[in-house]
């Protein structure tokens, strides 16, 4: 990403490395293990979403290895927007948890991999090295057989909504504001809350970011289908 002569040198061909988790521990875990590289260093962190595109735009690194849960956000959101700003820089995702949804959501943001804290050092090292590289982790296979198995149940979900209901989880799908449909829908704005309420409880999601990404799903599907 650096343009200047000195990334010509033999000491440029080192990856720079930028990590973004709100757990100190963690964080300073996988710094100690990158910067043991002879041919890798940590050259920024950031300990929140907010901090994390600001963080990155100065230090400028090779790969950025995000923590999918934060406090603020979610490194997936965060992917996204990196690969939006910096299409060149590739995104590592870590988690505590295995969740196909987080899986499907990250090949969506634009991730090269996806792994799981417990993974071994040496095989974290060598994930970070090999994503650096331009290499893509997340198999594609893989990714189709749970995208149809995620897509399936998620499709399931929405035959428990009411007409209403599924009108407002398609208008969340196209970006509207919760004033936005109630424009749209002639209904006020604290009725529009009730029926989302609702209608999170049984597609079972808790944020408006979750049915949105349910909502983009579906509709390639349903594009897939007719084409």
């Amino acid at each position: 990403m650096m343009s200047d002569d000195s990334r010509e040198t033999d000491d440029s061909r080192e990856t720079r490395v930028f990590l973004l988790d709100d757990h100190e521990i963690v964080r300073r875990g996988i710094a100690q293990l990158v910067d043991a590289e002879p041919d890798m260093r940590v050259v920024g962190e950031a300990d929140s979403a907010d901090r994390a595109l600001s963080a990155i735009r100065l230090c400028e690194p090779d790969v950025a290895v995000l923590d999918v849960r934060l406090g603020d956000g979610t490194g997936i959101e965060v992917c996204r927007e990196i690969r939006a700003l910096h299409p060149e820089l590739p995104c590592l995702m870590l988690t505590s948890f295995a969740d196909d949804q987080a899986l499907l959501e990250a090949a969506m943001a634009g991730a090269s991999g996806y792994v799981l804290k417990e993974i071994r050092s040496n095989d974290l090292v060598i994930s970070i090295r090999k994503v650096a590289a331009g290499a893509q982790l997340l198999d594609s296979a893989e990714i189709r057989m749970r995208m149809q198995a995620v897509r399936a149940s998620e499709e399931g979900r929405l035959q428990e909504l009411t007409p209403q209901e599924r009108r407002i989880f398609d208008l969340i799908g196209e970006g509207l504001s919760n004033r936005q449909i109630a424009e749209e829908m002639f209904l006020a704005e604290k009725t529009v809350k009730n029926y989302i309420s609702n209608l999170f409880a049984k597609i079972d999601v808790t944020r408006r970011t979750q049915a949105a990404a349910m909502s983009a799903r579906i509709e390639e599907q349903k594009r897939r289908r007719f084409d």
